[in-house]
């Protein structure tokens, strides 16, 4: 349940930057989730293999935790695209505009 609600406020969240940077929202979110999922699966895999747990409350941290990590990587990845620069502002602009 905890996840479902992480997940919705995270592609809100993907939504708003894709749609700054002009790229298209709906296939950043499913890089989002795609992302959440994947890396939560490596961290509950890292932490049973690895770490040898078997303690469900410390494989749902591990796995939340790396979840998280993959929906940063994603949201680093997003942010790092250049702006969205509208043909309008750069024909406003006129000779005027650049004297002191």
């Amino acid at each position: 349940m905890l996840e479902i609600i992480a997940l919705i406020f995270i592609a809100k969240d993907i939504n708003k930057i894709a749609i700054l940077k002009g790229v298209n929202p709906l296939t950043w979110k499913i890089y989002a989730i795609v992302s959440w999922f994947v890396f939560e699966i490596i961290g509950i895999a890292i932490d049973m293999f690895v770490f040898k747990q078997v303690d469900l409350v410390s494989l749902m941290f591990s796995g939340l935790v790396f979840a998280f990590g993959g929906f940063l990587i994603i949201r680093a990845i997003l942010s790092n695209k250049p702006d969205n620069t509208s043909s309008e502002d750069v024909n406003r602009i006129s000779v005027d505009d650049l004297r002191p």
